[in-house]
């Protein structure tokens, strides 16, 4: 059932979603199967597979519920056959809470003790509405406790009113009004509007629910959160009681006078509540995973933005009265050589900070200069421009989001144990530069800055998507084994913190590895492991050729046998695309192997090894402009993509605030996601649009 049911969603068939998820159940990672099973599972990428994943785990999580509901109800002595196969019936979390409510175990309510006084019977009564004189029948049922009709219908009221509150079809039709018709209102708590500022535009604000945009949404309930705002989301409740009273309320007798006051008092007591923390749920999940998925793919550019490889940097962490921290890295990104300059206010001392500068490019053979883009950035990276090198070294400013977590955590200190935060900040600047991926991933991605709201969504579910994205990453571009580190390893598919500590304490021991297979020595690196993982690692100077490719050892064979066949090495077929053309794939398809497999074979012979990251480029900010004073609308500027958000992007134009482009402003014509027109790190032109000095607001435009 939940194979048809993920079918009947995706679009994709029952056969490859089955497929899938028994090899999830394997153990198997989503790179893994997206890169080496596609035969198994008809080619299914990593957001399917992902997708597949995260339909069956919450399709289980229902079942398991309806499990649990079914015991409680039985447990009761009330589980009829028909009901039993009624919940057995329902794949949906909503329509299942809803059978259950009546069953649920509930704290005393109004209705609960009108029942224990037994007054049941006159609600019975009265919500048949036959009766027109329902004070005289009330009459039956006083008695020391219920000591007048008025007290009697009350109490009939309110087990009427729990009756309406619990019935399937008054939910389904007030959340079907809610979803549809539901406005979220907002107010400024009285006395907070100082502290309140920032959610100004708030302060009186009201919008359709469904309408509202997420970053808007998770905005407003922020300032709820704070205590800032009166947040409040219900429809028209004249058309819910509408609703409510075709439902219940028939005929116009004293009855259905009593029926429709309780109908009344069920839908402003219970229903609406009910409902509203229900929708609200709902559109705030919705927005939560709209916020994550952004978050997800604005972390995924980043960690793919083109490395300068390996080369010797001397990487910069900007400073005024503490000076600039100075640190040269070798090609590998070892730390060479650590000191402090001081070129800015209060010492100025230009001349001693240009000599130290010029004497460690030449002493290290410097081939690039890494500025990190905090304080004192600009002035720095003007410092730097104009000075004069015996050879070309290239300079580049680079984002320190996220380097103070790094250079205070236990990683850094693992790293750099005789060393304090600032020598670590700075090395963590320049290996950026060299490779962001692997830097990166030593860094709780929420701490990069390419998010937002990301301390309001559910922290389970914003972890798992940004660590799959990691993984993602990692394992797309490959690692080379020899010189990754453990934090990297860890996300290559089927390793993990221990295994990528035993690889790297192998290493250390028994020096660099020489062949794929030797990963088999590893401790605890079992078949699976080694299956999950080989075809991600990389083996620069690997014996066999294909240790430095894409190309899984199960597939060496084929390889080998393509070979033979052409009267040549392995090396050869690499190095030969004359010898590559004459390869008849259809020889090689077997009942395990097909065409899928053999394309990415041969495509991966075509380049084995290669970064599929794109080349760095130059960039230099406008000279003419260094603070936020110096900006006026009319301006067009060279600036960076530094985030990504639905509403727009913001753009780092080289005056410690970030400025944004608005989606409207993105292009000459209509956006419907900035993605579409930008990427982070991409270099842009911008037109200042305005300034708003005081609020350290920026409005840019990408218009022509």
């Amino acid at each position: 059932m939940i194979i048809d049911i993920i079918s009947r969603e995706t679009g994709i068939s029952a056969g490859q979603i089955r497929n899938t998820i028994e090899l999830l159940s394997q153990g198997a990672t989503i790179p893994f199967i997206s890169r080496y099973r596609k035969e198994v599972t008809g080619s299914l990428d990593e957001v399917q597979i992902a997708t597949i994943k995260e339909r069956n785990d919450k399709l289980l999580e229902l079942e398991a519920r309806r499990e649990t509901i079914l015991k409680t109800i039985e447990e009761q002595g009330q589980l009829t056959d028909e009901l039993k196969a009624r919940i057995q019936a329902i794949w949906d979390a909503n329509e299942l809470e809803d059978i259950y409510l009546p069953y649920k175990p509930k704290r005393k309510t109004r209705a609960t003790k009108a029942k224990e006084l037994g007054l049941e019977p006159l609600a019975g009564i009265l919500f048949k509405q036959n009766e027109r004189d329902p004070e005289g029948r009330a009459t039956a049922f006083l008695n020391d406790v219920v000591p007048d009709t008025a007290a009697a219908l009350q109490g009939a009221r309110d087990i009427i009113a729990e009756w309406v509150n619990e019935d399937i079809r008054a939910r389904e039709a007030i959340r079907n009004l809610f979803q549809k018709d539901a406005i979220i209102s907002s107010i400024l708590v009285k006395g907070k509007e100082e502290e309140a500022a920032k959610y100004r535009d708030y302060f009186d604000f009201s919008e359709p629910l469904r309408r509202c945009p997420s970053h808007r949404l998770l905005a407003i309930r922020r300032g709820e959160k704070e205590g800032l705002l009166k947040v409040n989301v219900a429809p028209d409740q004249d058309r819910a009681l509408e609703i409510l009273d075709r439902l219940f309320v028939k005929g116009n007798n004293a009855s259905s006078q009593q029926v429709a006051e309780a109908v009344e008092d069920a839908y402003k007591r219970l229903l609406s509540s009910s409902i509203e923390n229900e929708v609200s749920a709902f559109f705030r999940e919705k927005a939560e995973d709209e916020a994550i998925k952004v978050f997800a793919a604005n972390l995924r550019q980043l960690l793919l933005a083109p490395p300068l490889g390996q080369k010797r940097v001397l990487a910069i962490d900007p400073g005024y009265r503490t000076g600039c921290k100075v640190v040269c890295l070798d090609a590998q990104g070892k730390l060479l050589h650590n000191e402090t300059i001081y070129p800015h206010p209060p010492q100025n001392d230009t001349k001693q900070a240009y000599k130290k500068i010029d004497t460690l490019v030449e002493s290290y053979r410097i081939d690039a200069i890494a500025i990190g883009n905090g304080t004192a950035s600009r002035e720095t990276e003007a410092f730097i421009r104009n000075m004069r090198f015996k050879k070309d070294v290239l300079v580049f400013v680079v984002s320190e989001d996220g380097a103070s977590v790094y250079s205070a955590s236990k990683t850094a200190r693992d790293e750099f144990p005789d060393y304090d935060v600032t020598v670590r900040g700075a090395v963590s600047i320049g290996r950026r530069l060299m490779d962001p991926l692997a830097e990166l991933v030593k860094i709780d991605p929420k701490s990069i800055g390419v998010g937002q709201y990301q301390h309001d969504v559910d922290q389970t579910k914003l972890k798992a998507a940004l660590d799959m994205e990691v993984e993602s990453c990692v394992n797309s571009v490959g690692v080379e084994l020899n010189t990754a580190s453990k934090h990297l390893l860890t996300y290559v598919s089927g390793l993990g913190p221990q295994l990528a500590q035993n690889i790297v304490d192998y290493r250390e021991e028994h020096g660099p590895f020489s062949s794929r297979k030797e990963l088999l020595k590893v401790q605890r690196l079992g078949a699976k492991a080694y299956e999950l993982s080989a075809g991600f690692l990389r083996i620069r100077e690997a014996a066999n050729p294909l240790d430095n490719s894409a190309v899984h050892p199960e597939s060496y064979h084929i390889v080998e046998q393509m070979a033979k066949d052409l009267g040549c090495t392995v090396a050869d077929l690499i190095s030969n695309a004359d010898l590559r053309r004459k390869i008849n794939l259809k020889r090689y398809v077997s009942d395990k192997v097909g065409m899928p497999t053999l394309n990415d074979i041969v495509a991966e012979l075509e380049k084995p090894g290669r970064d599929p990251r794109s080349v760095i480029k130059f960039f230099e900010f406008s000279p003419d402009v260094r603070t936020i004073d110096d900006l006026r609308p009319g301006m067009r500027l060279p600036g960076i993509v530094t985030n990504i958000t639905n509403f727009g992007a913001f753009v780092d134009i080289g005056v410690k605030q970030d400025g944004l482009v608005h989606i409207s402003q993105l292009a000459d014509r209509f956006v419907s996601n900035p993605n579409e027109v930008v990427k982070l790190h991409q270099h842009v032109e911008v037109k200042v649009l305005d300034v708003d000095v005081a609020r350290r607001r920026i409005q840019l435009s990408m218009k022509d």
